[in-house]
């Protein structure tokens, strides 16, 4: 995943709305609006703009039938942004085995951080 990808689909989970639906949606599976409706205190059109946020991101798939749209999460985007975080536990997992001892990091803020390094 680039990280203009992975920009995205965290700009689009910072809302509270939007995280809330993606909750919903890896609940449910494959959800219709209607439902999700129902689930949230929000109006259709409110609904249709954070769906949109969800779906330009990459981590939402919509899929029409007739006149009714049917959401879902989409696993390879949620698996890639999985990936993504192993690869972080496993690097800050790495650096705390080889450099913690006696203060060896330092501050990028040297001189203004009140961290200690």
């Amino acid at each position: 995943m680039t990280d203009d990808q992975l920009k995205a689909v965290f700009k689009a989970l910072a809302d509270a709305r939007r995280l809330a639906i993606v909750h919903m949606l890896e609940r449910g599976g494959e959800v219709c609006a209607c439902s999700l409706l129902d689930g949230l205190d929000i109006s259709q059109p409110t609904l249709s703009h954070h769906m949109k946020v969800l779906c330009d991101s990459g981590l939402v798939r919509c899929r029409k039938d007739s006149r009714w749209c049917y959401y879902s999460v989409d696993a390879e985007v949620a698996r890639k942004i999985s990936a993504s975080f192993a690869l972080l536990a496993d690097a800050t997992a790495a650096g705390a085995d080889t450099g913690a001892e006696g203060g060896a990091r330092t501050c990028a803020r040297e001189g203004s951080c009140d961290c200690g390094n």
